[in-house]
């Protein structure tokens, strides 16, 4: 294959992508540059078709390199290992908008790799993945039908950009990633600051414009190419037989098992009555017990498709959804705090078969979370973790974090970092903790519920509540239902999942996936206020169970307290190894920590006299010693000419035997306490002392 080249101007910078200079065995490769930022995407697929499974089997890694930063990895193994949250979060993004383009059918493992190898703050490299991995799939031989491209928009003083800057990105209202084709949006991602339903779609449409640029030039590509597509493997069942099985469906039997109110109830039923008509179409067609065994999956698929059609049919005409809602009906919602007696913050948000039990825990600065990723080293105070184990939908699976779990936590984070308070107004590390107990649809809006009581209830001064919906679409032909508060059934079966979370004065974090094309504009719109609508009244619930922070901490969260010293004389408080430091600490059972620039000295611990008693010897340590000043002092040596009295951290004087009044120093012992006043100090520093009599 030989070297072929593209280059083109967007959004003022130039793009590249190359192909046939490297990685020629994978069945695509695309070598892309954005700015500075080159990725190299590859995709291929297995010769073997994966058995008895009923959806696309493809896997999709970005691999970060240190070396693109012109970095050595942090810790003790200087490589790269397992993929970063960052990085499990930049392989979701480029594997939501590709996903829905392969072919239903291909049950071949397709593995798609996009491998960062330069990194320019200013052009990101995820966002040039989705199309560096739309090219590689598209001149390979693997089946895929479309072409996908994304793009990063920001909100600069009332101006929206396309690829703003690092620096644009600090100062911008809204943070998204949006993917799609040239018909239609079919992926965001995103944060944004309180901005409102008219805003978020100005982004989306600006966003599709940018997109179809994007798009435009990868069809010029593409056409270049005369690619044979391999073909789909042919079913080993007789399709016909399959089609003719929806004659031994009942649609009134069926509905009245697909509309059970309850989740574990309907899928039952459902099973029950497959179980039920799939034994008599077996008998009556004749098919024998080897052939059965082929003949389950597609006849499985077949049922769902009928369900599916029967569920969106009856939404579209009666507007009546499985559990018996109306299009815009919410769930009931039950709100409590204050569950856990030992824990920090609480709280329980249930919204029918939906519920997460939020918990936070506050920190000392010490406890902050280290990142050290390919753009971005520091500390971060602020986390959400978001946990869903296999009992919440009466499953039984493995315990182990799944790349949903950190997408539904980052997610949630998005949106309620927006009200979290700054460092200078709570010191505080703040993690909290999303348990899913229970699930059906929307557990990632339900954390950012809980999250929002459990701050409250912690005394987080957060000044606002934040609340989430998830929404979705029924689209057939001219005719559309916008759903709220979705189900499992309804994100499965219909055609967008699209979350909205924020304040009431804007949104805060916005997800939407989306499976059509015929999402118009109007529509964004209406589903933007209808989801409005539903969040100002989650949010009321949320006020009328805690309406604001509460004014005390828990007892056992740690009291923090802070100061300033001299930065120039903060190795005095370190001391030689630490030496003095560890002293402190160890005396009054505190967390200290230094900001070497400022000199903020900051002490945590869970005794609030502790506290304070580490503060007051630090700050003697510091204080400058005057002719006159009274202190409190221990004794640490007796001689028959006085006694030496440390008054502060090092600072040790002597009170000589005519200074004691008419006690003999002898009278002493080393550790005793005595009052004692500075009467002169000579020009190295050195002090005399007299004792106070009480």
């Amino acid at each position: 294959m030989s070297v072929r080249e593209w280059r083109k101007v967007l959004f003022g910078k130039e793009w590249v992508f190359q192909t046939g200079k490297v990685a020629k065995q994978s069945a695509g490769s695309i070598w892309a540059r954005f700015g500075d930022s080159v990725v190299l995407a590859t995709a291929n697929v297995s010769d073997n078709v994966v058995e008895g499974i009923d959806f696309v089997p493809l896997t999709v890694e970005y691999l970060e390199k240190f070396y693109a930063a012109g970095k050595i990895p942090g810790g003790f193994i200087k490589r790269e290992g397992k993929p970063s949250e960052s990085g499990i979060l930049s392989s979701r993004l480029i594997d939501r908008p590709i996903r829905p383009l392969f072919p239903k059918t291909l049950r071949n493992e397709v593995q798609v790799i996009v491998t960062v190898l330069s990194v320019d703050p200013d052009c990101p490299t995820d966002v040039l993945g989705i199309s560096a991995a739309s090219l590689a799939l598209n001149i390979s031989k693997i089946p895929f039908d479309g072409v996908v491209a994304g793009v990063q928009v920001g909100y600069v003083d009332g101006q929206f950009i396309v690829f703003p800057t690092a620096e644009q990105l600090e100062r911008s209202k809204i943070d998204i990633v949006v993917a799609g084709t040239k018909d239609a949006i079919t992926m965001v991602e995103g944060e944004a600051k309180e901005v409102t339903e008219d805003e978020m779609l100005q982004a989306l449409m600006v966003a599709h414009e940018a997109i179809k640029e994007i798009v435009a030039f990868q069809e010029e590509i593409i056409r270049e190419f005369n690619v044979e597509k391999m073909p789909l493997p042919e079913p080993k069942y007789n399709v016909e037989l399959v089609e003719k099985f929806a004659e031994y469906v009942d649609m009134n039997e069926l509905e009245k098992r697909i509309f059970a109110r309850g989740k574990q109830e309907r899928v039952e039923l459902a099973d029950e009555y497959y179980e039920s008509i799939v034994q008599k179409f077996f008998e009556e067609n004749n098919i024998s017990e080897e052939e059965q065994e082929e003949y389950k999956l597609p006849l499985k698929e077949k049922y769902d498709e009928l369900s599916k059609k029967l569920m969106r049919k009856i939404i579209i005409e009666r507007g009546l959804r499985a559990d018996g809602r109306g299009p815009k009906d919410i769930r009931p919602i039950s709100c409590e705090v204050g569950l856990l007696p030992r824990t920090h913050g609480s709280a329980l948000f249930t919204r029918g078969e939906t519920q997460s039990l939020g918990i936070v825990t506050l920190g000392s600065p010490a406890e902050e979370q280290i990142i050290d990723t390919l753009l971005e080293e520091g500390t971060k105070r602020f986390m959400l973790h978001y946990n869903f184990p296999p009992f919440s939908t009466g499953e039984v699976k493995p315990l182990r974090l799944s790349r949903r779990e950190i997408g539904h936590g980052h997610l949630a984070e998005r949106a309620v970092k927006a009200v979290i308070p700054s460092e200078d107004e709570f010191p505080y590390v703040i993690r909290v903790v999303s348990e899913i107990l229970e699930s059906n649809g929307s557990s990632s809006m339900a954390t950012v519920c809980s999250a929002s009581l459990a701050l409250m209830d912690a005394g987080v001064p957060i000044k606002k509540h934040v609340a989430g919906v998830a929404m979705g679409l029924i689209l057939e032909g001219d005719k559309s239902v916008i759903l709220t508060d979705i189900i499992g059934l309804e994100d499965h079966w219909g055609d967008m999942d699209f979350k909205v979370a924020g304040t009431r004065d804007g949104i805060t974090a916005f997800q939407m996936d989306c499976k059509v094309s015929g999402v118009s504009e109007d529509l964004l719109r209406a589903a933007l206020y209808q989801a409005k609508e539903a969040r100002m009244f989650i949010l009321d619930k949320l006020y009328e169970t805690i309406s604001e922070p509460r004014k005390e901490l828990s007892p056992y969260a740690p009291r923090i307290k802070w100061f300033y010293i001299d930065p120039t004389r903060s190795g005095e408080l370190i001391g030689p190894g630490g030496k003095v430091i560890k002293s402190i600490i160890k005396m009054f059972d505190v967390e200290i920590s230094i900001d070497d620039e400022t000199g903020k000295v900051t002490v945590s611990g869970v005794d609030p006299e502790k506290v304070q008693g580490a503060i007051d010897y630090i700050q003697n340590m510091f204080r400058d010693i005057s002719i006159g000043d009274i202190y409190d002092g221990k004794i640490t040596r007796v001689e028959n000419y006085g006694i030496f009295v440390e008054i502060a951290p090092g600072k040790i004087g002597l009170a000589h035997a005519s200074k004691l009044g008419n006690v003999k120093p002898t009278s002493f012992k080393v550790g005793d306490r005595v009052k004692v006043e500075v009467i002169s100090i000579d020009e190295i520093g050195r002090f005399q002392l007299r004792r106070v009599e009480e």
